[in-house]
């Protein structure tokens, strides 16, 4: 399973009650970061999730609301005694602008590693996160996020035993590792059934739709996407500052068939994000108007499934 905090739900700037879009995600103790806007360790306290485990921090572009914390955010990390690398990872770049941020921010008690994006799909693990990244169209260069956990099939014990195979290896045949017995080789596909539904968490901010994301998305548990304006009259607007509507939203979602859309990256304008909330429960209706430190678990199906 995989715990999900959305820090922020603002874009552009922050409010007295609206910190700027960003997703903490913690799976086995560790965490991962994606975006770190001004005020991101601030609303992260708040949490209470603490600093000190995050191995990783994406971005998916670099406008000043999605990267401008990140100074005061490393400097509280090292203030939490961590040690270990951290991985940076974003669009290409990064480890430029990462390195002029930091003029401010000189002197870390840990390495910082650096992972940049050069084609319009990649995938890469840091940790135990699996990433997956899908370039999308905003007007600078911008990507979108896919974390998938994938789940092995049902241990069989049946099959165990007729293999032979000594019961205190079976546990180590669950977690996929070999065993060898007397010379021989056994692997956990020999007593594994079929691998089952794991778990799927998307995220996308900064982007008209693209042909790509139904794709992209496909089957997620919960895709949280911006919806900078609620009102379908400002279609125009999000056209030319290349953004996205709760009604486009709820589309990408519905195309996509996932289980749940948590809408963010509100517009300053838009004060009550629920009071457009039905032109998009009209298209998708397990559609949620995202609010700062929102939480959600998110498990594997039920065994069997």
């Amino acid at each position: 399973m995989i715990d999900v905090a959305l820090l922020g739900t603002g874009g552009m700037m922050p409010l007295p009650n609206r910190f700027l879009t960003s997703l903490l995600v913690r799976k086995k103790g560790r965490m991962m970061l994606i975006d770190c806007g001004e005020g991101t360790q601030v609303t992260m306290k708040m949490l209470g999730w603490g600093f000190k485990s995050i191995d990783l921090i994406c971005f998916t572009h670099f406008h000043a609301d999605h990267i401008s914390g990140l100074p005061g955010l490393l400097l509280t990390i090292g203030n939490a005694d961590r040690t270990e690398p951290l991985t940076l990872a974003g669009p290409k770049g990064l480890e430029k602008i990462v390195e002029g941020l930091r003029l401010i921010a000189p002197e870390l008690p840990f390495e910082l590693k650096y992972k940049e994006y050069e084609n319009e799909t990649e995938e890469f693990s840091v940790s135990s996160f699996d990433i997956k990244v899908l370039k999308v169209d905003h007007n600078v260069t911008c990507y979108g996020y896919s974390l998938e956990i994938p789940r092995s099939g049902m241990f069989m014990p049946e099959k165990a035993e007729a293999l032979g195979i000594p019961r205190p290896c079976w546990s180590l045949l669950q977690k996929g590792e070999t065993v060898e017995i007397d010379g021989k080789n056994y692997t956990w596909d020999m007593v594994l059934g079929e691998p089952r539904k794991g778990i799927k968490l998307c995220y996308c901010t900064d982007t008209r739709p693209t042909p790509d994301m139904p794709a992209f998305f496909k089957g997620a548990d919960l895709l949280i996407y911006e919806g900078i304006y609620g009102e379908n009259e400002k279609l125009d607007k999000a056209v030319l500052h290349k953004h996205s509507l709760y009604r486009e939203a709820a589309e990408t979602a519905k195309a996509a068939e996932v289980k749940e859309l948590w809408l963010t990256h509100y517009s300053p304008a838009l004060t009550d994000p629920n009071e457009f909330i039905q032109n998009a429960r009209d298209i998708f209706p397990n559609t949620v108007a995202g609010e700062d430190r929102m939480t959600r678990t998110i498990k594997f199906p039920e065994r069997g499934m």
